[in-house]
C-alpha cells in the first residue's frame, strides 16, 4: 500500500535491532505499536498473543516473528470490506467532523467508482458549510458524475430526496451524498443523519446503503470517539480513513477496526483524483512488516 512508511520504519527497526527474540524485543515492540497509534491496551493484546504463537510453535528468531505478525494483524482486520452498491441506485452518505476530508473523499470515490463503470449522482447534502457545494460541483465534473444541489441553507433531506427522485429518472447507479461535518456529541445534528436516513428508507427502500465515517487519520486514537458516536446515530457500514499520506502514524487502522466492530474499508493517499482505494488488509500487514 505503501502509505504507512512511519508505522513500517518504527516496526522495521525493532525487527532489526533483535536477531532473537526475548523480553527486550517484545517489550519495544509493544512500546513501538503504542507509539503508531495502536493504543496501549490492543498493543499489549498483540504482543502477548505474539508471544504466545512464536513460543508455542518455538521460535527464536526475530525475522521468522515477521511472518507470525503479518498473519495475526491480517486476520484481526478481516470482514467484509467491499462496498456493497448491488442495487440501482444504491445509496452512501459521507458523514464525519468538520475537516475530516467528506467532500474530497466524496469527489473521489466517485471517480472511483466511475472507473468502474457505474453512474454515479452526486449529492450535495451540505448546504451549511460556505462554498461546499461548488467544491462537490468541481470533484463532480473531475469525476464525470452528476451533481444534485440546492442553494446554501437548504433542508439536507430535501437535497437527499431531489437526489434519490433524479436518480431513479436518470437511471444512475450510485447517489453518493456528501453531508455538513458535525460533532458526534451534537444531537440535532446527528437527528438530521437520522432524518436523512428515513427519506431514504421511504425513497428506495431496497437499495444497498452504505453509511461511511470519514475519519481523518491523523487524529489517532482520538477518532475513536468520533467513531463511537456516529456509530450510535447512524449505523456506520465501514470506515474512510483520510490524510494516510501526512503525519498519520499508521496503527489507527488496527485500533478504528478492532475497537468499533466497523470495517476499515477506504484510504485517502493523497490529493489525486484516484488517490482513494479500497482498504486491504493483507496489504496493510504485508507493507508495515516488511
Amino acid at each position: 500500500m505503501g502509505v504507512f512508511g512511519k508505522m513500517k520504519g518504527r516496526l522495521g527497526g525493532v525487527f532489526a535491532a533483535h536477531r532473537k527474540l526475548g523480553r527486550e524485543f517484545y517489550e519495544e515492540l509493544e512500546e513501538t505499536l503504542i507509539l503508531s497509534d495502536v493504543g496501549g491496551a490492543l498493543s499489549a493484546e498483540i504482543t502477548e498473543r505474539l508471544r504466545a504463537e512464536c513460543e508455542g510453535e518455538k521460535l527464536k528468531d526475530a525475522e521468522q516473528a515477521k511472518a507470525r505478525l503479518r498473519a495475526l494483524l491480517t486476520d484481526m482486520l478481516r470482514g467484509e470490506r467491499a462496498l456493497r452498491l448491488d442495487t440501482s441506485p444504491s445509496v452512501v452518505l459521507c458523514m464525519g467532523v468538520n475537516g475530516a476530508g467528506k467532500t474530497t473523499t466524496a469527489g473521489k470515490l466517485a471517480a472511483l467508482l466511475t472507473r468502474r463503470g457505474k453512474k454515479v449522482l452526486l449529492c450535495a447534502a451540505d448546504t451549511f458549510r460556505a462554498a461546499a457545494a461548488e467544491q462537490l460541483a468541481v470533484w463532480a465534473e473531475r469525476a464525470g458524475a452528476a451533481l444534485v444541489r440546492q442553494g446554501e441553507g437548504a433542508d439536507p433531506s430535501a437535497v437527499l430526496f431531489d437526489a434519490l427522485r433524479a436518480a431513479k429518472a436518470r437511471g444512475a447507479d450510485v447517489v453518493l451524498a456528501d453531508t455538513a461535518g458535525r460533532l458526534q456529541n451534537k444531537q440535532n445534528l446527528m437527528n438530521e443523519l437520522s432524518k436523512m436516513s428515513r427519506v431514504i428508507s421511504r425513497e428506495c427502500p431496497e437499495a444497498c446503503r452504505e453509511n461511511l465515517l470519514v475519519m481523518d487519520a491523523v487524529t489517532g486514537q482520538n477518532g475513536l470517539a468520533q467513531a463511537a458516536g456516529f456509530s450510535e446515530s447512524a449505523a456506520l457500514t465501514g470506515i474512510a480513513l483520510t490524510k494516510m499520506d501526512g503525519s498519520a502514524k499508521g496503527g489507527v487502522v488496527i485500533a478504528v477496526a478492532r475497537a468499533m466492530a466497523v470495517p476499515v474499508k477506504l484510504v485517502g493517499t493523497g490529493e489525486k483524483l484516484d488517490d482513494l482505494r479500497e482498504f486491504s488488509p493483507e496489504e496493510f500487514a504485508e507493507d508495515i512488516v516488511s
